[in-house]
């Protein structure tokens, strides 16, 4: 597993430059990119500009593990439908030009008046579209375990059957939803098969993370863990140190911990 930052929060006030120079100094080896933060990597750069950022990921070390839109395919309204297709498609090329590997998208979620299943599948639709789009450019499409309703993992599982295309992968997002019944595992098992990605949180929260951690590991998981903070802090640099000593505990394999008995 690696280690990398979503600029949710922490980062979103940061400039490109100093984003990275921070994940430097913090031991961050990637970043997942926000739309319309302070960093400035939105469709609207010229080749160019893109080509700059590039330059900038390749002299800090820092790789652009992608981008996260608010691109959502939930809404009954085909013309809103369609402008959050075509916008993914967008930044499928920005995210291409500027050396990342994948765009997350959302589902956020089941509109009143409309059947579940009709929601779920429609928005399965619209990935396997956006993933096929992706496919000519080497991206992947994340999907986030996000939204009322949409978080069930049965009902990302559900839309996932559906978005058979391989481009299209789940991004774990650590929700509370994770551990109903019957439990992390089961629910975690539903989708592991397409896991891309890992948004994770408060290390110190109640979330059961060591038990996440050791299931990774024990399904091979090996992509990013990206950290997505929304808690304030008046020190980033320092807390962002403490969790990566955290994570690096956390994510060990558990016979590297065992004390030594000689």
């Amino acid at each position: 597993m690696r280690l990398g930052l979503v600029t949710y929060m922490w980062g979103a006030e940061w400039d490109l430059p100093t984003l990275l120079a921070n994940c430097r100094e913090t031991g961050f080896a990637g970043v997942e990119l926000r739309t319309q933060h302070k960093h400035g990597v939105e469709p609207t750069l010229s080749a160019e500009q893109r080509r700059a950022v590039v330059d900038l990921f390749a002299a800090s070390g820092i790789e652009l593990v992608g981008l996260g839109t608010t691109c959502e395919y939930h809404s009954p309204d085909r013309e809103m439908l369609r402008r959050n297709i075509e916008q993914t498609k967008e930044f499928i090329k920005l995210c291409h030009d500027c050396g990342g590997t994948g765009v997350k998208v959302r589902p956020n979620a089941l509109p009143e008046g409309v059947p579940p299943l009709q929601t779920l599948e429609q928005i399965g639709q619209a990935l396997n579209e956006v993933a096929a789009f992706g496919e000519g450019y080497g991206i992947s499409i994340r999907l986030e375990v996000h939204g009322p309703g949409t978080s069930r993992l049965e009902n990302i599982k559900t839309i996932m059957d559906v978005a058979q295309h391989p481009g299209a992968t789940v991004c774990w997002n650590c929700n509370a939803t994770d551990l109903e019944a019957p439990g992390l595992e089961h629910n975690l098992r539903l989708v592991a098969d397409r896991l891309g990605t890992v948004h994770i949180h408060d290390l110190i929260s109640d979330y059961p993370w060591q038990q996440l951690f050791d299931l990774l590991n024990e399904i091979g998981f090996e992509g990013w863990t990206l950290l997505e903070e929304g808690s304030p802090t008046a020190d980033p640099i320092r807390v962002m140190k403490y969790y990566r000593l955290l994570w690096e505990r956390m994510t060990a394999p558990r016979h590297a911990l065992a004390p030594r008995t000689e």
